[in-house]
């Protein structure tokens, strides 16, 4: 693989002005982690990380001396953020784990760059790049990666016992970056340590699970999940992956597609929001099944009580693509009056004021939506003086 040259994030004003000020001190600040995997396979990124070989309270002046914003995000593990011509930069010192503690970890700051590098999750990961975009790659990173190897660095069993949640990367990225075999180890260690994934948090699971769901292909690397036992413990009432390829690229669409049961403890176990919960259990247990020769009226009544995003789910999961593009063109308007509007025509607040709004929207919808709001101003008026 090429040295970094052409990555928009390595040559803008901003980050040359970060790098600037972090080597006044005589450190070496070096780009680091998903930035350098994915510009070395040609893609650009949007969250830099540096690592530099001096302490995060020498960064931090000479950052402010530079006139740069700094936000000391995490100082007692090293990382300060740096915000530059808006673009954020998390900045670590150079650091080897004393103590682990799940995802926390009790850290002493180093300037040896192999032994901060033996500390980090993949060898994929553990790539470095100057300035000037030159590689330092202790590990091995670029042959893994150029082979499509996903390898843990050092101990496969120790890095995930350091933070469970390394099982669930070890898949998404799988599925992003590995071709062939997987790495056996790395499978025996995940396998072996699954039951742990019930401790750790469920926005921590959610986020690593969606990103999953949001790669080109996830199923083998769900089939790989299911093979050791890993899939049952995110989704313990069943799934069934036969059914991942109705769907498109949409995480949640895809989990309702494999989840088999259980919408409201998957739910509450990934921390969905409430809108998230609630399309969840929709696509899981839907109220009705949709037609390819729906006409448009009787789909402009379903938009208007499910929503467009629900409905297009719901075609989706039910094989019906080509509903998605009737679906933009068919959504109804909301209904344009409100209770404000009862009012300003000198209406009572009250239960016939809200039965008059009512049965006006029923018969607008019946209507196929038709009725403009100044037409609907006017049989309400009208309704208000009968």
């Amino acid at each position: 693989m090429q040295a970094l040259t052409k990555q928009p994030w390595l040559t803008q004003a901003a980050s040359r002005s970060v790098l600037v000020a972090l080597a006044m001190g005589g450190a070496t600040p070096r780009f680091v982690g998903g930035c350098v995997r994915d510009g070395l396979l040609g893609h650009t990124s949007a969250d830099l990380d540096i690592a530099i070989d001096q302490t995060p309270e020498d960064s931090m002046a000479l950052l402010k001396g530079a006139g740069i914003k700094v936000i000391p995000t995490g100082l007692k593990h090293g990382t300060i953020t740096a915000v530059a011509g808006g673009q954020h930069f998390e900045i670590t010192t150079l650091r080897v784990d004393v103590e682990t503690f799940g995802r926390h970890a009790k850290v002493a700051f180093t300037d040896d760059w192999q032994l901060d590098a033996a500390r980090r999750d993949f060898t994929i990961n553990a790539i470095y790049a100057d300035g000037d975009g030159q590689i330092y790659d202790p590990m091995g990173g670029q042959a893994d990666l150029g082979a499509g190897r996903v390898v843990f660095v050092g101990d496969a069993a120790q890095r995930i016992d350091e933070d469970k949640l390394r099982i669930l990367r070890f898949f998404r990225f799988q599925a992003l970056f590995g071709r062939g075999d997987p790495n056996a180890a790395a499978l025996a260690a995940c396998a072996a340590a699954a039951s742990g994934i019930a401790a750790l948090s469920g926005e921590r699971v959610r986020d690593e699970i969606f990103k999953l769901l949001s790669a080109p292909d996830p199923l083998p690397s769900l089939e790989l999940m299911a093979k050791g036992g890993i899939l049952q413990q995110i989704l313990p009432d069943g799934f069934d992956l036969d059914k991942l390829a109705r769907t498109d690229g949409d995480p949640l669409r895809r989990l309702s597609a494999i989840a088999t049961d259980g919408a409201a403890a998957i739910a509450s176990r990934l921390r969905l929001s409430n809108k998230q919960g609630k399309r969840l259990a929709f696509l899981m247990s839907p109220p009705l099944t949709l037609s390819a020769t729906i006409t448009r009226p009787a789909l402009r009544q379903l938009l208007y009580e499910h929503g467009a995003e629900v409905m297009t789910d719901l075609a989706l999961q039910q094989g019906l693509p080509d509903l998605a593009p009737r679906i933009v063109e068919a959504t109804p308007p909301r209904f344009p009056l409100k209770g404000s509007d009862a009012l300003a025509l000198g209406m009572k607040p009250g239960p016939k004021m809200g039965e008059a709004l009512r049965a006006l929207e029923a018969t607008w919808r019946a209507d196929d939506f038709k009725a403009s709001r100044d037409e609907l101003l006017e049989k309400l008026a009208a309704g208000s003086n009968e």
